[in-house]
């Protein structure tokens, strides 16, 4: 490898490097983790250093083996002797060629597992975590992970590691060399090492700053992209947004990072070109005095030949193992930030021992539930939201939202939560979903605690219906398949014409295989509640969460959807939260839900009979409509 070749590929990894204390590297326990973690890897980091040190060996003889033919040429030796050295040079060739081939195989299956490994470990583990994690985490921090700090963890293994061992080699095979043919120059080379080690170090620091500083301008362009770009974020922007004034923020932005990008152009080329011409001053030194000790006798010309040669093999590795601490401390930090991640323990875990859900028709009971949401330690990270610590970023976790619920829902019977909107109606369905867990008291299905039972057991019993009704950026097959993953079609097409979907997909060009859009946003309101219906229906739940599952829609649209509901409800267990209250007339129960109380609860005639709180919401929706009722 080139000196010149050797400093930039310095200066680009430590341009890339996201720094970290380098107290680091004396992290034990880290470093012990690092390998475990990396156990079935093992053998090829094995067979990887092996290969390493057989590429450094074959890097060290070629020089050698050039001085020896140019002796041979100066002392009139049989041209056999040349035609041999010429061959075993052609020879280290090829075997160096395969060697670096089996290198690159080995580092890119290394690097390539670990990063698989890291992220399945990652994604698996987020799919565990809680819905209060997904709540405060910032998307963009989180799948900054599974990017580039797995990337960077990888760093580790696939080029920190295989640069240092080679390096390391080298730089001894080398010293050796050239020690063995001239100490006189050798001691000279190494008091040059400074002129090439200390701009790197100088310049390579700069760099990683002005990389950091336009990966924030860069991940502040992104983020505005993203938001602005998404269909309701485009949307705000033509409603109340100023576009000039959004121009004018992107190109600020953007050109912070052209100005970055110009400067550190300029410092690689301005350093490139000062190792150039070192390495030119260096050579002159090994020629000039090489020539002097070669004119008296004290030296062979093909020495020199080596030496030059060396030179390069020697200021190379120093050049890079002068910034390997600083990889390694980076890839370090990388992994810290993924392990920081993996430590964080899912809030709600089911029991080793969980059952299933009691087969036959299923009954909910709430037995005096007392509910506080989490605080931020407990399911976040100051690093995913973006804050210095997590108090900065909510304190409200610890108070108590709910204070006693307690209601029965029979098999098949409708029960209807209402009240104030902050009141803990979604807070109650969200503890049947397990979603939460409870502070004390227990949510029951089927005389089983929900905290007990397993959870694919409570996902097939347990189906919700939200009013935002969310959809991934995938086919109608796909979303719906989500609740259903071996239906056939036939069974698709049944559930999308009980919630009256039926004939609008069929008319789409692509039926099935549709693209409902980000968020289902090329789909209408109601479109998408009878779609996430349709799912719900695939999943054939025994107990129903309706919340408020028609509050946005406009009349026709709620009539349709409540077409879909009914097919939905019947025959079901269900939790209807509405905020109209004409859609829970005909609930078995009705709960008035305030400040985390059940102040009230009957039936629609009852309560309004009682002229209490329900009462009092109907009126001021209906008016004078409740004296008819």
């Amino acid at each position: 490898m080139s000196m010149e070749l050797a400093a930039s590929r310095a200066l680009y990894r430590q341009r890339n490097a996201r720094g970290g204390d380098l107290r680091a590297l004396a992290n034990r326990a880290l470093l012990t983790r690092i390998w475990r973690f990396s156990a079935r890897h093992h053998r090829r980091l094995a067979g990887f250093v092996l290969v390493s040190v057989v590429g450094a060996l074959l890097a060290v003889s070629t020089p050698v083996l050039a001085g020896r033919v140019v002796d041979a040429i100066v002392h009139g030796g049989p041209p056999t002797t040349v035609v041999l050295i010429a061959s075993v040079i052609a020879a280290v060739a090829l075997a160096e060629a395969g060697v670096g081939l089996l290198t690159r195989w080995l580092s890119s299956h290394i690097g390539e597992g670990l990063i698989l490994d890291l992220r399945t470990a990652v994604f698996d583990h987020v799919q565990r975590m809680p819905v209060a994690f997904f709540t405060r985490t910032r998307t963009g921090a989180l799948v900054s992970r599974l990017g580039n700090d797995v990337i960077g963890a990888q760093r580790a293994f696939s080029d920190t590691l295989s640069g240092v061992v080679g390096n390391v080699v080298t730089l001894a095979l080398t010293l050796a060399v050239m020690l063995g043919i001239s100490w006189q120059i050798t001691v000279l080379s190494l008091v040059l090492t400074p002129l090439f080690l200390l701009p790197a170090r100088r310049i390579g620091r700069t760099m990683a700053t002005l990389s950091r500083e336009s990966a924030i301008y860069n991940a502040t362009m992104n983020t505005q992209m993203t938001e602005r770009f998404s269909a309701p974020g485009a949307t705000l922007v033509k409603l109340f947004g100023d576009p000039g004034r959004e121009s004018q923020e992107f190109a600020t932005r953007a050109g912070r990072v052209r100005d970055i990008g110009v400067r550190t152009s300029m410092l690689q080329a301005t350093f490139m070109n000062s190792l150039t011409l070192m390495s030119a001053l260096a050579l002159a030194l090994v020629y000039g005095l090489g020539g002097v000790l070669a004119i008296g006798g004290a030296l062979q010309a093909g020495a020199i030949v080596s030496l030059a040669l060396l030179l390069t093999r020697l200021y190379a590795p120093l050049t890079a193992l002068a910034n390997a601490h600083v990889e390694i401390a980076s890839a370090l930090v990388s992994f810290e930030r993924v392990f920081e991640v993996l430590d964080l323990a899912p809030l709600i875990q089911e029991k080793v021992d969980a059952t299933p859900v009691p087969d036959g028709p299923v009954g909910v009971r709430f037995d005096d539930v007392r509910f506080s949401y989490p605080s931020a330690d407990k399911v976040s990270l100051a690093s995913l939201e973006e804050v210095a610590v997590l108090s900065e970023a909510d304190t409200r976790g610890g108070d108590e939202v709910l204070h006693g619920i307690s209601f029965t829902a029979e098999p098949g019977q409708m029960v209807a939560l209402v009240g104030s909107s902050g009141a803990g109606k979604s807070t109650i369905a969200s503890l049947l979903a397990r979603l939460y867990d409870v502070d004390s008291g227990a949510v029951r299905l089927a005389g089983a605690d929900v905290r007990d039972v397993t959870f694919a057991s409570l996902k097939d019993t347990v189906g919700v219906v939200t009013q935002d009704g969310h959809l991934f950026h995938e086919s109608i097959r796909a979303n719906l398949t989500l609740a259903a993953p071996d239906a056939s079609d036939d069974q698709l097409w049944d559930a999308l014409r009980r919630s009256r979907l039926g004939d609008v997909v069929a008319d789409m060009p692509d039926g099935l295989d549709t693209i409902v859009g980000e968020r289902g946003y090329r789909l209408s309101g109601g479109q998408r509640q009878r779609l996430t219906i349709a799912r719900l229906l695939l999943g054939n739940s025994r107990v129903v969460v309706l919340d408020e599952a028609t509050a946005s829609l406009d009349s026709e649209s709620e009539v349709a959807v409540q077409q879909a509901l009914a097919e939905a409800l019947a025959g079901r267990t269900s939790l209807v939260i509405a905020h109209r209250l004409s859609t829970v007339r005909a609930a078995d129960v009705i709960l008035v839900v305030e400040d985390g109380r059940i102040v009230e609860r009957g039936t629609h005639r009852t309560l309004l009979a009682r002229r209490g709180r329900y009462a009092e919401l109907y009126e001021t929706q209906f008016g004078d409509e409740s004296s008819a009722a």
